[in-house]
């Protein structure tokens, strides 16, 4: 079958049917609901783990999972990204060079992943915290930089605006600008999507700052540091690991950013008026 034959991805919504009550009334109304489904992650006709994801930017989910779990080390060694259509969800097939494909069967793992947690199917303490980079201390950013980006944030979730059912992660600049946002159900795929898309694009993730409509779990601290993301911050509360794995990987991290407002965790040092 040509790829011009292959079946279309599914809708990233759909349309449903509730009644919608407002005390004692109640009005049947039709909703525009965010999808879910099961990705598989296969590298090299291999299937390393399933997600469950909105079926939305999957190349760049592809390319930015494999960054920021550590599989690769550097885009150029996968060498193509395909979202296929088979009768349980989605494929996503990366090629990957051999030598990272031998090392990626050494630590393989077989995972099941969950909407919100991004660390399922890891087998010992080990592989839940990994090692991380230490980041270079040179990037930082004005307040009014941090809060810039966030205000241009909601432009950029459409399918939150239809749905209200998704997370965004964005890049920006050192001066704020949003450069682009990726959306999924799930937090940690909205941010593999972001770094992937970065990297298509040829941007390095390196030069700006990432920023989050979740909570700062430890993994999203631990794959903005693999992939080099040096500031990081998000509308909710941080954890307690995350406050930790960011102060040894020489990252900045803030919570509660909002409006005008926000509380660094982490190297406030990087935060400069």
């Amino acid at each position: 079958m040509n790829r011009e034959d292959a079946p279309s991805l599914p809708l990233e919504a759909v349309q449903r049917s509730g009644v919608r009550w407002d005390g004692d009334v109640a009005v049947p109304v039709t909703e525009t609901i965010a999808a879910e489904m099961p990705v598989a992650l296969v590298y090299n006709g291999v299937s390393h783990v399933v997600m469950l994801a909105t079926p939305l930017d999957l190349e760049a989910f592809g390319m930015g999972f494999s960054i920021t779990e550590g599989i690769v080390r550097d885009a150029s060694e996968v060498y193509g990204v395909e979202a296929v259509v088979v009768p349980e969800g989605v494929e996503v097939r990366i090629d990957l060079s051999t030598q990272r494909f031998a090392e990626l069967k050494e630590r393989r793992r077989n995972l099941a992943g969950r909407t919100g947690c991004g660390l399922c199917g890891a087998e010992t303490l080990k592989q839940a915290l990994r090692d991380l980079p230490r980041l270079p201390g040179g990037l930082t950013v004005s307040p009014a930089a941090l809060h810039r980006a966030f205000s241009e944030l909601p432009a950029k979730q459409t399918l939150f605006a239809r749905t209200g059912a998704v997370h965004a992660a964005g890049w920006a600049r050192p001066d704020g600008a949003l450069v682009l946002a990726r959306e999924d159900v799930g937090r940690h795929n909205a941010l593999d999507k972001m770094v992937g898309a970065l990297v298509r694009e040829g941007i390095d993730p390196a030069e700006g700052f990432a920023v989050i409509t979740s909570r700062a779990s430890s993994e999203m601290v631990q794959k903005c540091a693999t992939a080099g993301i040096a500031l990081l911050a998000a509308v909710s509360a941080p954890t307690d690991l995350a406050i930790r794995l960011a102060e040894g990987a020489n990252l900045m991290l803030a919570g509660f950013a909002r409006g005008t407002r926000h509380v660094a965790y982490s190297h406030p040092e990087r935060i400069v008026p």
